[in-house]
């Protein structure tokens, strides 16, 4: 049975509860410590605004958080000695620098533990020993730290090497994290989970769920796009945008004026201005939108349009529906757009009766 995803809330409750509901089906980041944990973790726990929610153990890593020590979240009953094994050594033995030639020094067959990594933990042993490495490195940086400490920490000889994979993980480069950027991101709590905002002074570039899984491909592309990086920060355009957000799923606010940076191709950004004229409580299909525009023809690329929005809620991807009026595909998943369909189309009923009334 495939596991369905409860909300952020229910998760956060779960946490408070210590309850074992989702042991091994979701994890709590604590944006405050940089840590991640199971649910029933014993530690104190953080305030609702400084938790994320992941599904996997790699999708904490990713993100660039490290396991817990108090309820060691990478530990698990019933897997492979191998993978407890070089753990084990990975904790207890911080200065080794682990390659394949220390694994096969150590009598392992490094394909052999690449495979039981990925069949426990869904990323290899390596994986996880350059995101822990690669974390600390980025608190290094935060707390002051020169470059090149931080880089021989790391266990990288090169400064273009670990520039590159500091950079691929936090989205910028180290010299960067030191200094503030034309782009920044910070997150806000929705009902439907954290989302992520990415802008600069006055414009915002991007607008996703945090657990989107596109969401580091997208910085990645963005960042070249407007050649600059993301600073961790505010600007005036992300607090616009946090309040309209708030106002919405309220249900007092049904049009957005924060001004919006559309990255995209011509026809991509035709397709978007399609979707922000779509009226709250109402959808439409690809095929409708390629009639609209008088393009018949051009169903799947209004399609991939579509799934190439950035802006999630602000322009309505969710609001486009299947031919045969099925949900279709939605990059903050199933369940999400159906609550915005039913929460717009709560609004948008209410408004109609006060306007009758």
């Amino acid at each position: 049975m495939l596991f369905e995803r409860p909300d952020d809330d229910t998760l956060y409750d779960a946490l408070v509860a210590r309850s074992a509901d989702y042991e091994g089906q979701a994890y709590v980041c604590v944006k405050t410590t940089g840590i991640f944990c199971r649910l029933t973790c014993p530690a104190r726990k953080p305030k609702r605004e400084n938790t994320l929610f992941f599904e996997t153990i790699a999708a904490c890593m990713h993100s660039g958080f490290r396991p817990c020590r108090r309820c060691r979240p990478l530990e698990q009953p019933g897997r492979e000695p191998i993978v407890d094994l070089l753990l084990a050594a990975l904790d207890g033995e911080q200065d080794v620098r682990w390659s394949e030639d220390e694994l096969v020094r150590r009598g392992h067959d490094p394909s052999t533990v690449r495979r039981a990594f990925n069949r426990a933990l869904g990323m290899t042993f390596h994986d996880i020993v350059r995101y822990i490495r690669l974390g600390e490195a980025a608190r290094q940086l935060a707390d002051g730290a020169r470059v090149i400490d931080a880089q021989i920490d790391a266990g990288y000889e090169s400064p273009s090497g670990f520039r590159s994979a500091f950079q691929r993980m936090v989205g910028k480069a180290p010299a960067l994290s030191q200094n503030r950027e034309l782009l920044f991101a910070d997150w806000f709590d929705t009902p439907l989970g954290p989302m992520i905002a990415v802008a600069d002074k006055t414009h915002l570039h991007l607008l996703e769920f945090h657990d989107r899984k596109a969401l580091p491909s997208e910085l990645e592309a963005l960042q070249k796009r407007v050649r600059s990086s993301v600073a961790i920060g505010r600007t005036p355009a992300i607090d616009q945008i946090e309040a309209e957000i708030r106002d919405y799923f309220e249900g007092r606010l049904t049009t957005f004026r924060t001004p919006l940076a559309l990255g995209g191709t011509p026809f991509e950004k035709h397709v978007w201005a399609r979707l922000m004229e779509i009226p709250i409580g109402q959808t439409r299909a690809y095929g409708d939108l390629a009639r609209e525009m008088e393009r018949p023809e051009v169903v799947r690329a209004v399609g991939r349009a579509n799934g190439a929005n950035q802006l999630a809620i602000v322009v309505p991807c969710h609001r486009i529906l299947g031919a045969d009026g099925s949900l279709t595909g939605y990059g903050g998943g199933l369940w999400r757009k159906q609550w915005l369909l039913r929460h717009e189309e709560k609004i948008s009923t209410e408004t109609r009766m006060e306007e009758t009334a």
